[in-house]
């Protein structure tokens, strides 16, 4: 969606409310490499991107939270005063924020409420995340709360977990948090630990959509979180100490693989591996080797498509129509699987000709016309 900046949000709030908002913004995000290691206990290395959820708020007298959208006509009304449900709408994700705020012991006020998205919806790149984060800044700042951002980041997982109910990692919100302006954010979603890593300021990220999203996504991660905990399950007995994934070595693993299914091991030995993935791609982005860094985004694709299984004809195809162009240092598959995006780094020279020659390659592969973003690491929530 068009980006718009806060004085305009401000100036169509008034127009709908007739009332002066304060406006604040979360970013979506990619995820340069480090994928389904989140929920066990593993390495991420995503980064915010330059589209942002903005949203628009102002007091109400009564305890009402009325809602409205730049995208949707319809508005949505809540009641604090009661015990609030899911409406099935956008707006759950707002609603979901007010109900978690609650529980630890915040008092949200009734509010109006305008909704601004320019994070493409469907696309993988967190829009919900986005919408969560910058409501609760919102909310924080009626009810002239402060909150530290990993618990604002944690907060948002919840609302998103128990309210929407999708049972999502801590990723995607804990990067709108704290991301930051050319860098990536090296996440231990054990510890929530992280740090900066910087992007070198040459590099642009073009993340290209297949347009496609195949029906068995859902249930199919469910599955591989189950296959993760039986490896677990038997990996422990070898190891007492084994917790999750992130705890076993590629050493453990093959010592155990004839105590385990060969599908249960592939499942692992992805986890396993794209866990050590993580770690080396930080060290080559401190170090400047971009060419590896490349290298270990192809390996990391080929693991989730071959051991993983999470990959589809589509996002293969976009994989393979980046290989050669101008530019390119390395892409691969990006977020949960079975369509969505990929993520490539490409040099900022080369840019705009390598998204329109993948777009031209895709769609002359598979015949869909895909949607092709660049864009740049970006600053996480705030006001405006």
């Amino acid at each position: 969606m068009q980006a718009i900046n806060a004085e305009k949000l401000a100036d169509i709030f008034h127009q709908d409310y007739g009332s002066r908002a304060a406006v604040f913004s979360a970013p979506g995000r990619v995820n340069l490499i480090g994928e389904h290691t989140d929920y066990n206990d593993g390495f991420v290395l995503p980064s915010a991107i330059g589209f942002y959820a903005h949203v628009a708020v102002a007091p109400r007298p009564d305890r009402k939270l009325v809602f409205r959208s730049t995208g949707f006509a319809q508005a949505f009304e809540a009641d604090l005063s009661e015990t609030p449900k899911k409406l099935g709408e956008w707006c759950d994700y707002v609603l979901g924020v007010a109900v978690q705020l609650g529980k630890a012991g915040v008092r949200v006020s009734g509010a109006n409420i305008l909704v601004h998205g320019e994070v493409p919806i469907g696309a993988g790149l967190s829009s919900s995340a986005a919408l969560e984060v910058a409501s609760a800044m919102a909310f924080l700042h009626l009810a002239k709360a402060e909150m530290p951002m990993k618990q604002v980041a944690k907060l948002c997982q919840r609302a998103e977990n128990e309210f929407v109910g999708a049972h999502v990692g801590i990723m995607d919100q804990f990067v709108s948090c704290h991301g930051r302006k050319d860098n990536a954010v090296m996440l231990d979603c054990r510890s929530l630990d992280y740090e900066l890593v910087p992007i070198p300021e040459s590099v642009k990220f073009v993340i290209c959509n297949t347009m496609v999203k195949h029906e068995l996504s859902g249930g199919e991660y469910n599955v591989r979180r189950e296959q993760c905990e039986a490896g677990v399950q038997i990996l422990a007995k070898a190891y007492p100490e084994v917790r999750a994934l992130r705890d076993v070595s590629v050493g453990q693993l093959e010592a155990q693989r004839r105590e385990m299914p060969e599908l249960i091991y592939k499942r692992c030995l992805h986890v396993v591996q794209e866990n050590d993935r993580v770690v080396e791609t930080v060290q080559r982005l401190r170090g400047g080797d971009m060419e590896l860094v490349g290298q270990l985004m192809g390996e990391s694709h080929a693991s989730l498509r071959d051991l993983y299984e999470v990959s589809c004809a589509e996002l293969d195809a976009m994989v393979e129509s980046a290989q050669g162009l101008p530019g390119f240092i390395g892409g691969r598959m990006t977020g949960g699987g079975f369509g969505g995006c990929t993520v490539n780094l490409v040099e900022e020279a080369d840019a705009a000709e390598f998204a329109e020659k993948i777009a031209e390659r895709y769609h002359g592969k598979v015949g869909i016309a895909p949607n092709v973003y660049v864009c740049s690491a970006a600053d996480g929530a705030g006001a405006e």
